[in-house]
């Protein structure tokens, strides 16, 4: 089985909480990339998961920090989704 990317998000009080990566892709079109993400104590579940998404860009570090933006216009937002759906739909696929 394949080994999921984790990192640490700390939400608006400083709380640190694990998320496992899902997938991250890069958008030609506004020269952005984008990460999603679900909580990692839900990463294996088969009921729905909440999946959150992120804008981010790579630290120049040795420790692969990422600097997370949040999104925030209905394009981005469009664009996310159908990287979704996309993926849902492999995702699906692959379990058949």
């Amino acid at each position: 089985m394949e080994e999921k990317e984790r990192i640490i998000i700390p939400d608006e009080n400083g709380d640190e909480h694990l998320f496992e990566v899902l997938f991250t892709f890069d958008v030609e079109e506004n020269g952005h990339s984008y990460m999603t993400v679900v909580p990692a104590d839900q990463a294996d579940s088969e009921d729905e998961v909440e999946v959150y998404a992120f804008r981010y860009e790579e630290e120049d570090n040795e420790e692969r920090d990422y600097k997370l933006f949040p999104i925030e216009s209905d394009k981005e937002w469009e664009i996310v989704e159908e990287m979704l759906n996309t993926f849902s739909e492999e995702e699906e696929e692959a379990d058949e």
